[in-house]
C-alpha cells in the first residue's frame, strides 16, 4: 500500500485553514479506509475531511463510477465495492454512479487499442442488472444511485468545447496508455480524450469528496481532482484499489478472458472455481476479498507455513465467499458437492438431457448434451482422459452408445444425465 505520508495527530487542512485534531475515531476510520488499498491521495487531506465530517455531522460524498460494459459483475468488481461498503458503514454517503454517457465513449484505460463504444440499447440492458447485483455488497437503502447522462447530456456541443478547453493535450499525453500507443503508432481517436474529462466532470457535478477506482483508473481520478479545483471546488481525494487477478493467476479478472467468478453464479460453481485457484494466489484473494481480520489471515497463513494443508485455508475462503453471496447452507452444500466430485462421485444437481439418435457416437453425444462446444473438442477431451460415462473413463473415440440413461462427465465440473432414445 502506498500513501503520501504517515498521518500525524493533526494534518494540514485542504485550503490552508487551521488543521483539525484527529480523534481516535477519525484515526480508526482512516485505518479502515487504508486497509488493502494501493494508494490514498492525499492522505493528510482525507484525514481532515474525516475530521470535519465528525465535527459537523455532515457525511462525506464518496463516489464510485462503473460503466455498464457487461451485464454482470464478478469478484474483481467487489474489491472496490467492499471498500465502498466499509465507508458506507462508517456513516458516509456513497454514490453508485452508472456511466451510461461515458459508456458511449468507451474507457481507454489499460487499453492498447480503441475500445468500441456501446450502443444506447446495450448500455440500458447492462445497466438494469448493475445496481441489483451491486446491492449484494452495498446497502441499497443507503446508496445514492446516479447516471452521468443527467449532467453530461445537457452540456451539449458548447459545453463540451468549454470543458475541453480546461485541459491540455500535453497533460492528456501524460497518461501511460496514450503515450505507449502514440509511440508505437497505434491509433488514438480524438473522442478517447473526452473520456477522462467526462469522468472528471462527474466529480464536479456530484461535488465528490473521495473517488474510488482500480489502479488503472488513477489518471482519470486525478483529472477529476484537477477539474474540481478549476471549478472552484475543494478537490476530491482519490483511493485506488488493486486489480484482482483471475483464475489463471495472470491477467486481471475479466469475463472476456473467461477467468472470472461471477457474483450471481450458482453456489457450487462459485465454490469450485475458488478451489481451483493456486495456493499462492489464494492469499491474494484473502487479502482483497475476505472480511476476516488481518490478524486472522496472518494466523491462517502461519499455520499453512507450519504444515497445515493449504486446502483447508482455501475451503475456508470459498465458504466465506459463497456464504456472502448465497447462504451458509449453500456454502455447506457446495463443500459436500465439491468433496463428492473430488472422489469421482456424481453431484446432486446434474442437469437432465433427453436426446435421440441411438446409437450415437460419443463425440456427437457430448456436443449435443452441451458438454463440449464441438465434436473436435470432445475428441480432444477423450484423448486427454477427461471424459467419463457412469464414472468410467472413456478411451475409445469411436465409441457409440445405445439407447439408455447414463451420466456423462467432462473435466471436473461438467455433468449431464442423458436419456438417449432411438
Amino acid at each position: 500500500m502506498t500513501t503520501t505520508s504517515d498521518t500525524p495527530k493533526t494534518a494540514a487542512a485542504a485550503h490552508g485553514s487551521t488543521p483539525l485534531p484527529l480523534t481516535d475515531s477519525v484515526l480508526g476510520a482512516l485505518a479502515i479506509t487504508k486497509r488493502g488499498v494501493d494508494e490514498l491521495l492525499i492522505e493528510s487531506e482525507f484525514a481532515q475531511k474525516l475530521a470535519r465530517s465528525e465535527k459537523t455531522g455532515q457525511p462525506l460524498r464518496i463516489k464510485l463510477g462503473l460503466d455498464p460494459t457487461a451485464p454482470d459483475l464478478h469478484l474483481g468488481h467487489t474489491v472496490v465495492l467492499n471498500k465502498l461498503r466499509q465507508l458506507q458503514d462508517l456513516g458516509h454517503q456513497v454514490i453508485f454512479l452508472i456511466g451510461d454517457f461515458t459508456s458511449m465513449i468507451g474507457d481507454p484505460s489499460g487499453r492498447n487499442v480503441t475500445r468500441p463504444p456501446l450502443t444506447k440499447e446495450q448500455i440500458e440492458e447492462n445497466a438494469t442488472t448493475y445496481f441489483r447485483q451491486a446491492s449484494l455488497v452495498l446497502d441499497a437503502s443507503r446508496t445514492e444511485i446516479r447516471y452521468n447522462s443527467e449532467w453530461s447530456d445537457p452540456l451539449g456541443a458548447r459545453g463540451m468545447i468549454e470543458l475541453a478547453s480546461r485541459y491540455t493535450v500535453a497533460r492528456m499525453m501524460e497518461r501511460d496508455d496514450f503515450t505507449k500507443r502514440f509511440k508505437s503508432g497505434t491509433p488514438i481517436s480524438v473522442h478517447e480524450f473526452l473520456y477522462p474529462l467526462m469522468q472528471g466532470y462527474d466529480s464536479v457535478a456530484l461535488k465528490s469528496d473521495l473517488e474510488l477506482g482500480g489502479t488503472d483508473q488513477k489518471f482519470n481520478l486525478l483529472v477529476g481532482r484537477e477539474l474540481q479545483k478549476d471549478y472552484g471546488q475543494e478537490p476530491q481525494c482519490i483511493l485506488t484499489m488493486p486489480l484482482l487477478e483471475g483464475l489463471d493467476g495472470v491477467d486481471k479478472m475479466s469475463k472476456s478472458k473467461n477467468n472470472y467468478i461471477g457474483i450471481t453464479e450458482p453456489a457450487n460453481t462459485m465454490f469450485g472455481k475458488l478451489m481451483s485457484i493456486s495456493d499462492v494466489m489464494m492469499w491474494r484473494y484473502f487479502e482483497l476479498l475476505s472480511f476476516r481480520s488481518i490478524a486472522d489471515i496472518a494466523q491462517l497463513k502461519s499455520e499453512v507455513a507450519g504444515g497445515r494443508n493449504p486446502r483447508d485455508a482455501k475451503v475456508a475462503l470459498a465458504q466465506e465467499i459463497v456464504t456472502r453471496f448465497h447462504s451458509s447452507q449453500a456454502a455447506g452444500d457446495a463443500l459436500t458437492d465439491f468433496v463428492n466430485r473430488s472422489k469421482g462421485g456424481i453431484p446432486d444437481d446434474v442437469p437432465d438431457v433427453a436426446l435421440a439418435g441411438a446409437p450415437l457416437g460419443v463425440a456427437h453425444l457430448l456436443k449435443q448434451a452441451g458438454l463440449c462446444a464441438s465434436t473436435s473438442e470432445a475428441m480432444r477431451m477423450v484423448d486427454q482422459g477427461g471424459v467419463r460415462i457412469d464414472g468410467a473413463v472413456v478411451t475409445d473415440k469411436a465409441l457409440k452408445l445405445d439407447a439408455g440413461t447414463f451420466v456423462l462427465q467432462v473435466g471436473k465440473r461438467k455433468f449431464a444425465r442423458v436419456t438417449l432414445g432411438a
